[in-house]
């Protein structure tokens, strides 16, 4: 008998620019790519809508999400962990 594997699954880390929604956090990646002809290197960022389903993660928090089986419109990610916590703001 053959025991499944699971496929490896891609992993982003980036930071939480939206926690307004319920569960779902939007997630801003950063990478670093070189011009192509310059070779400078440029950022370049996307943001990803992720699952949070206990609304841990807060704005400014810096995550670790991995992709998952689409879950709404919008959602293929889903938040693995908080890897730091952003500072408190006083308002």
């Amino acid at each position: 008998m053959a025991t499944e594997t699971r496929n490896l699954r891609k992993e982003r880390m980036g930071v939480v620019v939206s926690d307004a929604m319920n569960k779902t956090v939007v997630v801003q990646a950063e990478r670093r790519i070189a011009h192509p002809v310059y070779g400078k290197i440029l950022r370049r960022s996307k943001k990803y809508y992720a699952h949070d389903e206990q609304n841990e993660a807060r704005r400014g928090d810096q995550v670790l999400i991995a992709e998952t089986r689409p879950l709404s419109k919008l959602k293929r990610w889903r938040l693995v962990r908080v890897v730091t916590r952003a500072a408190k703001s006083e308002v």
